[in-house]
């Protein structure tokens, strides 16, 4: 490394060596800068704790001018008061451009750096004591306390903490007496201390020079002091523990040098010093001497989460607690994976049995399943199925493993089936759809499938379960439902063709009897008769329409085509409307367009619509509340809505939600299948969707059929 990479670092402490807090800041340092890879510290004393006077800092400036020439430092840490203010007042001559970091600055004023103009050169942390906290601490920890004697000087630092204190002593007026001494001798004071009563408490703040002018270090006082001493003495600062105080939340020269270390490496990483905030709030930490808490059976609060205890003796646990937890803790995890392992062996042989019972139960209730079912892996192969899967293919369970639907069905068709299932396999979802099956020996059944992908335990797509039904009978028997619908229709199908017939066989028989008049009176001439015969044909031809009117409603629709709604729904009125006529009922149809497209079974839809329309007027003639039948067919975007309404009397609510059920009837004569077929025929074969309510008086029958072929129809 090049000797312009290395970072030069000058540490000027505002005491001497020797001073407890000097040399904890000075540790800090060392140990980081003084020998590291690219760093390099130099440390001075300006030793201001013995003298402090103007010449004496013009003549540290003319040493520190001579020693530092030739010398490039490339960062200034000022401890102390009297530090910082040397380099302030003489940055411009002896450390031009040099960025500073400062710690320990008792009452710090940021005004002294702007007043300076060094603010853009300067960042570091403030020193400041918590009164208010330790009296607090003093407070929790000794609840009988009645009195707490201070103990200052009257040094600079002194009178600064002096104002502190008397800031926040009225806050405590209610609860504790104080005592302020900064004005009295040492031999004095040991004579007061002497004296005090078991109820008061001493807060050490500073003792360096007593009334009569005599001079301590930081520990001769205190050590005086606390010889004596019958009650716990607590102080400020942490270069005081270990020679006499129990603790407190302390000023730490050590949390102060870890935090301005920080700032340093931010500087030597390229940071502009004025863009790190000063920290303002002194880094204090609870520190207490465990043998002034043993003397005293002083017991640290349980508020006080954080904290550190210095002296305390040698413990192996202590000291090695997280070697002799971890050596426990592998044991009791030794023991506990033996225990396990035994446990497992057994509950594993428990389980392996009662996965075999759970197997064989399994087994059995699938193949008591009526239904076929089987389920394949993600290729397509059959890895099991039931009985009755079985059965269907006239196969043994074992000839199915492992093969795919190639091998049982016809090509063309088990393709669509293997493309369905990798679909259903992407998107890992369900599938239910109805299919013809067509046997290899001939055979042909209708189907339903409920098809559902299935993930293993570990999470990966496993295959496709498949579970059919046999619905051939069901459709059979619905098929069978809905003729036995139309025959009960048949009733008022024949009194409608009576109705029919009656006016054309009355004109056959005026016509005939014409014809017997005309040949006694001899007029029956070739052109009378053309004339009688061409009569006759009309009437004939009209009675024929009827019958093969009625004659198509009963044939059922066998393909889905599309038919005009207007035309379906005359063709209905061509059988029913006389027999509405002689009834005395209204009935009117609103088409706004001629050509209404439905898509679906003409027959089937006209005998819903029958239905509806008969139910309708045979309600109008037993109640005889009403006398109108509306009509309405509205084409929509994919769809026809056909309303049929009439103003008899309403569906009471509890009932109106059955009348789809089937053998449900309001009806005392009625089956009960006119309705459930409706539905069935709208909802089941067209796609539909059918649903009746009352408005105001009026029964309203809503139909919506799609106008042509959707995969899935949006009704």
């Amino acid at each position: 490394m090049a000797l312009s990479d290395v970072k030069n670092i000058l540490l000027i402490h505002s005491y001497h060596r020797g001073y407890k807090w000097s040399d904890d800041i000075s540790k800090v340092f060392e140990k980081k800068y003084e020998n590291g890879a690219n760093t390099s510290l130099t440390t001075v004393y300006m030793d201001t704790k013995k003298i402090a006077t103007p010449t004496y800092f013009d003549r540290l400036f003319d040493l520190y001018d001579e020693q530092f020439k030739g010398r490039r430092f490339d960062l200034v840490v000022a401890a102390d008061n009297n530090a910082l203010e040397f380099v302030i007042r003489y940055h411009e001559h002896l450390f031009k451009d040099l960025p500073v970091v400062f710690l320990g600055i008792n009452n710090f004023d940021e005004s002294m750096i702007y007043e300076n103009n060094m603010r853009q050169y300067t960042t570091g942390v403030a020193e400041n004591v918590d009164i208010a906290k330790n009296i607090d601490l003093i407070l929790n920890i000794h609840k009988n306390c009645k009195k707490i004697v201070i103990i200052n000087d009257k040094s600079k630092t002194g009178y600064a903490l002096r104002r502190d204190i008397f800031k926040v002593l009225p806050q405590y007026e209610k609860k504790v007496n104080f005592e302020y001494i900064d004005d009295i001798s040492i031999e004095n004071l040991k004579t007061k201390i002497t004296h005090l009563p078991k109820n008061t408490i001493i807060l050490w703040v500073l003792l360096f020079k007593d009334k009569t002018g005599k001079k301590f270090t930081y520990k001769e006082s205190l050590r005086q002091v606390r010889s004596i001493s019958k009650v716990p003495i607590y102080g400020l600062w942490d270069f005081y523990l270990g020679k006499g105080i129990v603790g407190g939340l302390l000023t730490s020269a050590t949390s102060q040098a870890n935090e301005a270390s920080k700032m340093i490496d931010k500087i030597m990483s390229g940071q502009k010093p004025w863009r790190i905030p000063i920290l303002k709030k002194s880094p204090n930490e609870y520190i207490f001497d465990y043998k002034e808490l043993k003397k005293y059976k002083i017991k640290i609060p349980n508020e006080i989460k954080k904290y550190k205890i210095i002296n305390k003796p040698f413990s192996f646990y202590a000291k090695y607690k997280q070697l002799v937890w971890t050596t426990l803790g592998i044991f009791s995890l030794v023991i506990f994976i033996l225990i396990l392992l035994v446990l497992n062996i057994v509950k594993r042989r428990k389980s392996e049995k009662a996965l075999k019972n759970q197997l064989r139960f399994i087994r059995v209730l699938i193949d008591t399943i009526p239904n076929p079912m089987n389920y394949k892996d993600i290729n397509g192969r059959y890895i099991g199925c039931n009985k009755a899967f079985a059965s269907l293919l006239n196969c043994k369970t074992e000839d199915i493993i492992g093969k795919t639907v190639y091998d049982f069905f016809d090509a063309k068709w088990a393709k669509e089936q293997n493309e369905k299932d990798n679909e259903l396999i992407k998107h890992k979802g369900t599938d239910n759809f109805e299919k013809t099956l067509h046997f290899p020996d001939g055979r042909a059944r209708i189907v339903s499938y409920s098809k559902t992908a299935y993930d293993n335990i570990d999470g990966n797509l496993g295959g496709i379960v498949s579970i059919m039904d046999d619905i051939t009978q069901r459709n059979q028997q619905k098929e069978f439902i809905i003729q036995q619908s139309k025959l009960a229709e048949m009733g008022e199908m024949i009194a409608s063709v009576a109705h029919q017939w009656n006016e054309p066989l009355v004109e056959l028989s005026a016509i005939l009897q014409d014809m017997e008049f005309s040949y006694k009176q001899d007029e029956l001439s070739e052109k009378v008769m053309g004339d009688f015969v061409k009569e006759s044909m009309i009437q004939i031809q009209y009675m024929s329409k009827t019958l093969r009117d009625f004659r198509n409603f009963l044939k059922p629709s066998t393909k889905k085509a599309s038919f005009c709604a207007k035309k379906a729904l005359d063709e209905v009125l061509e059988i029913v409307g006389k027999q509405i006529f002689y009834a005395h009922i209204n009935l009117k149809v609103t088409c706004k367009q001629e050509e209404v497209i439905v898509y679906g079974f003409k027959n089937e839809f006209k005998q819903v619509v029958l239905n509806i329309i008969n139910n309708a007027k045979n309600k109008l003639i037993e109640t005889k509340t009403g006398k109108n039948i509306d009509i309405n067919i509205e084409p929509l975007v994919d769809s026809v809505r056909i309303k049929i309404s009439d103003d008899g009397e309403i569906i009471p609510e509890d009932v109106i939600g059955l009348i789809f059920d089937p053998y449900f009837s309001t009806n005392k004569n009625g089956t009960g299948l006119g309705l459930y077929m409706a539905k069935v025929m709208i909802e089941d074969k067209m796609n539909g969707k059918i649903s009746a309510y009352n408005y105001i008086n009026k029964v309203v029958f809503n139909i919506v059929v799609p106008s042509k072929e959707l995969k899935e129809s949006a009704i």
